[in-house]
């Protein structure tokens, strides 16, 4: 998405994921490399697993309003897959890059059986319908193997960088974790966010 101005990337998830902070996190990498970023926040229930989505909006020329209007999502890195589906039915266009975690999380009316959550393969295919491209990564699985579940924010940024959407490579954004992050978190998330670099790379 070379030359795009502004770059509309939505973050989105339920509560307790990480959203908010991952959307920090690559805005500080994009704000120390000279771009303006601006960035939007909206809650659902999100202490109780409510959709939570952070709008960021990437420029080299202007700062931007905090919403993306609308139709006009130039990506969309998601938390959870259903999720990622409903953003993408408001947000996309046929020129949208999906990144996406495949580890449902149930919202209670599926856990008691009052309503449906579709398959993976019914998600992929939506997904893949709505956008020009789309990656679906078990993030949380990846994390697990690292160590905790929360590790997948930072899989997931790495998946969204290896699909070269951001204008910025994996040098920058490691180096924003190193200067983020204390010495006893660094190394976990540095292979964390390289093992979902190569997710999508090795596709």
């Amino acid at each position: 998405m070379e030359g795009k101005d502004p770059l509309n990337v939505i973050v989105t998830g339920v509560g307790g994921q990480g959203n908010v902070l991952i959307s920090q996190f690559m805005g500080g990498a994009l704000v120390r490399a000279g771009y303006h970023v601006t960035i939007g926040e909206t809650y659902g229930a999100s202490q109780r697993g409510g959709a939570v989505m952070s709008h960021l909006r990437i420029s080299r020329q202007a700062q931007y309003g905090p919403l993306i209007p609308h139709g006009q999502g130039d990506a969309i890195l998601g938390l959870e897959p259903l999720e990622t589906l409903r953003v993408l039915g408001q947000y996309g266009n046929p020129g949208v890059t999906v990144v996406s975690n495949s580890r449902p999380v149930y919202p209670l009316a599926v856990a008691t059986g009052i309503a449906h959550y579709p398959t993976v393969d019914e998600i992929v295919r939506a997904l893949n319908e709505l956008s020009s491209r789309a990656w679906l990564i078990n993030a949380t699985d990846i994390a697990l193997e690292l160590g905790p579940a929360i590790l997948a924010n930072i899989v997931m940024v790495g998946a969204l960088v290896g699909a070269g959407v951001l204008p910025l490579g994996a040098e920058e954004f490691e180096l924003e974790l190193q200067e983020s992050l204390p010495d006893d978190r660094l190394d976990l998330n540095l292979k964390a966010f390289r093992r979902g670099l190569a997710e999508v790379q090795a596709r």
